[in-house]
């Protein structure tokens, strides 16, 4: 089975589909599912764009809204997560999960899904110590506080996740365990993002709440994004027990922008199974069931329970009987229903809405599966509550935020001390290539060429490898756009450059205007207009938060 892996989104799919589309016709492949490790903005319209942690001049519609509204339709399934750059009044109608679009679906504050066989799993948003023990309490329309919290992992969330028993293929998070860089070429990162350096070197770089959950899970394959760069990994991990000692394949990568490192097709053995499409994970369901009643929704630090004497019960491990019984309760049907609803009007750029405010909405997929296995609402619970009014506020933003006090659950994060350049990482950077002026572009012999709106592809660029060949890192090779046509399909990706490599792998050259031809050629496929680059333009001071 082959799953493409797409970083940072950010509106682009039409885009993402393209690329995926053409790779497919060029190495005659199927792509059967792709991933997408956050920064989704699944804005629906105006009110939507509202609600996104990015300064008003940089909020510009991309093309979710034509998948949202029916006028498309994804030709891949599409499974995502939440990143910091976010419709967050949409993706909060579903905190467990469902349909944002027909065949796009969002796995909510954290979830478990199955896909032939295969156990994939991930977490949304970013980690700040200062909101990490606070229930999900935002609402909106958001205060410029809450606007960016809403985005910020819970503990209880990760307190679920580490409920988890049976083995993960895949898991994804927005931002990169923290130390993931010291299992990699370190270095390599460094002369791409310098700034980086003094987190890196204290440690300090990255989710501390995703490296527990990576010690714990001990997935295959844990993919994410954030930082805005490809960055390869093998993380070795300490025996449980007396079981085999697992190793987690770890791979970020780029945002979607022409000559950037953002796709790669991982080829993974399905498994048998009954179903063709998604289906709820059953452990992940009975958690969800058992933990129901820790869920809070104020903005008051809360612990999960722990083996410290004080609480009745700390282990909430599921048993088969829990599992059979989430089965009894779905008829024995694991199979996702497709059961998406608007629950908005979409955008209609024939009859914009500049001045429409940000929306609330319960979500029918998520009244169905809280009345089926007993979950509450919080979304809907924290609309209906008293404590909402001292989230709300008005739409005017403020960059300037400080952080609470509060002491961290992790006493090793150095998030709130750290002075690097960007110490809240990366949000949206102002790396745009410049693009070249009309009177510049390459012009095929024999005249100009009538081009027409689709991309072109250049042939393929080696890369040195960015890390040493080792036949436990059998991830296959980028594939950011176009196919190599000449390579061997022996080449592998993370090997050293050169060297025979695992024949599942399919390498993809960076995506760049103009497509080479052979002598005289002349390519029928135009260059691509990056007509929406300035969502991706930042200034530092104002754009400088998670």
């Amino acid at each position: 089975m082959k799953i493409a892996v797409e970083g940072c989104c950010h509106g682009e799919l039409d885009k993402i589909y393209e690329t995926i589309a053409y790779l497919e016709k060029k190495e005659a492949l199927k792509v059967d599912l792709l991933l997408c490790c956050g920064d989704f903005q699944a804005v629906r319209n105006e009110g939507d764009l509202k609600c996104m942690a990015v300064p008003a001049k940089y909020r510009t519609m991309q093309t979710f809204y034509k998948y949202y509204s029916g006028e498309k339709k994804a030709p891949i399934l599409t499974v995502f997560i939440g990143g910091n750059h976010e419709a967050s009044n949409h993706l909060q109608e579903l905190p467990y999960g469902g349909w944002v679009a027909p065949n796009i679906y969002y796995l909510g504050y954290a979830g478990v899904v199955r896909y032939k066989g295969i156990r994939i799993g991930g977490m949304s948003g970013i980690f700040k110590s200062h909101d990490y023990r606070r229930g999900h309490h935002e609402f909106p329309p958001y205060n410029p506080e809450t606007l960016r919290s809403v985005y910020h992992v819970r503990n209880i969330e990760v307190f679920k996740l580490k409920q988890i028993r049976m083995p993960v293929d895949i898991f994804m998070s927005h931002d990169w365990p923290r130390g993931i860089y010291h299992h990699g070429h370190t270095e390599e990162l460094l002369r791409k993002k310098k700034f980086l350096r003094q987190e890196v070197e204290s440690n300090s770089l990255g989710s501390p709440a995703a490296a527990e959950l990576l010690d714990h899970l001990q997935p295959s394959y844990w993919f994410s994004a954030h930082l805005h760069v490809k960055f390869a990994a093998l993380k070795q991990h300490l025996p449980k027990a007396n079981a085999t000692p697992r190793v987690t394949k770890f791979l970020s990568l780029d945002k979607c922008l022409p000559y950037r490192q953002f796709l790669q097709i991982v080829d993974i053995p399905e498994r048998d199974t009954s179903s063709e499409g998604l289906e709820y994970d059953p452990e992940w369901l009975a958690i969800l069931k058992a933990t129901n009643h820790l869920q809070r929704t104020t903005h008051h630090p809360w612990n999960p329970p722990e083996n410290n004497g004080l609480h009745e019960r700390w282990d909430f491990s599921i048993s088969e009987e829990a599992m059979m019984k989430v089965m009894e309760e779905l008829s024995g049907e694991l199979a996702i229903p497709d059961n998406f609803s608007h629950t908005v009007s979409a955008y209609d750029p024939g009859n914009p809405q500049h001045h429409s405010a940000p929306s609330y909405n319960t979500n029918p997929q998520t009244t169905v599966l809280c009345s089926t296995l007993g979950l509450t609402d919080i979304y809907t619970q924290v609309g209906q509550s008293d404590d909402t009014k001292g989230t709300q506020g008005g739409e005017e933003e403020d960059d300037s935020l400080e952080d609470d006090d509060e002491p961290s659950e992790y006493p090793t994060d150095t998030s709130g001390l750290s002075s690097s350049f960007n110490p809240d990482e990366i949000t949206i950077e102002d790396e745009w290539e410049e693009e070249l002026d009309s009177d510049s572009d390459p012009k095929p012999p024999g005249g100009d060429v009538t081009h027409t709106p689709r991309m072109v592809l250049p042939p393929p660029k080696l890369e040195a490898s960015p890390i040493p060949m080792s036949p436990l890192m059998d991830l296959s090779p980028p594939c950011h756009s176009t196919p190599t046509t000449t390579q061997s399909n022996s080449g592998l990706e993370l090997d050293k450059e050169g060297e025979e490599a695992d024949p599942a792998g399919t390498r993809a050259p960076k995506r760049t205007s103009v497509e080479a031809g052979g002598n005289g050629s002349v390519t029928t496929m135009p260059r691509i207009k990056r007509r929406n680059q300035i969502i991706y333009a930042t200034v530092e001071d104002e754009c400088n938060d998670d």
